[in-house]
């Protein structure tokens, strides 16, 4: 993807992701990391910016060191994703587009009682699609210390064979990632979607079975 699409590419998605109700106000962030092709480094939303109303010209560009080169001042969570693609791109080469929000039902469910997972298999296109989702404890946005715990969450996973498309930052929201805008924006639907059906539950789902699970692996790749 030239540098232009990439650009014009985090536009669409975010105002997708505006329009639709997945981020509001000025929450969230959508970054790229560009090919060596076209300078390497990379593209992040500019601090404050709404996602719905993005210019593809006032992106902040970002050299591969993460110092900003051009354009509005860079979110701080760049300091954030540029460890999530160091960490990712050990398990998946491709990674090269993090999107993170404050999906209204991924923060809900961190609002209770919550495990070491944001949920469990409910439903099969959450385990093909999205996976596990680790659970971060509560840091202040921005702190080294939440980058640090992302990594080792994706490191863990990683070695253990079940590597790791999303995280959820309790009372903050999920950070996902994939090799495009799309695909990254198509990982964050269906767990904000999942997430929607487990608060709508009235008791406690059922998750699916490891002999489903297992068939789901053998027939579709998930990585569960």
């Amino acid at each position: 993807m030239t540098e232009s699409d990439a650009r014009d590419e985090v536009c669409r998605v975010g105002r997708s992701l505006f329009e639709r109700g997945y981020v509001h106000a000025t929450a969230g962030n959508i970054s790229v990391r560009l090919a060596d092709s076209e300078g390497g480094g990379f593209l992040i939303t500019p601090t404050d910016a709404c996602l719905g109303f993005l210019d593809p010209a006032r992106l902040a560009r970002l050299d591969a060191q993460g110092r900003q080169t051009g354009g509005d001042r860079a979110s701080k969570t760049i300091a954030l994703h540029t460890r999530i693609y160091a960490a990712a791109r050990r398990f998946d080469a491709g990674t090269a587009c993090v999107i993170h929000t404050h999906s209204t039902h991924c923060v809900g469910l961190t609002l209770r009682p919550i495990g070491e997972e944001l949920l469990g298999a409910l439903t099969p296109y959450f385990v093909m699609k999205v996976g596990h989702v680790p659970v971060i404890p509560y840091h202040p946005p921005g702190v080294a210390e939440a980058a640090d715990a992302v990594a080792a969450a994706i490191t863990r996973y990683g070695d253990a064979g079940t590597p790791i498309r999303a995280v959820m930052l309790a009372r903050l929201g999920p950070n996902v990632w994939h090799d495009t805008p799309a695909a990254a924006m198509a990982v964050l639907e269906e767990l904000e979607e999942t997430a929607r059906l487990r608060l709508l539950s009235a008791t406690e789902p059922t998750p699916l079975g490891e002999d489903l699970i297992d068939d789901l692996r053998r027939t579709f790749g998930a990585r569960w």
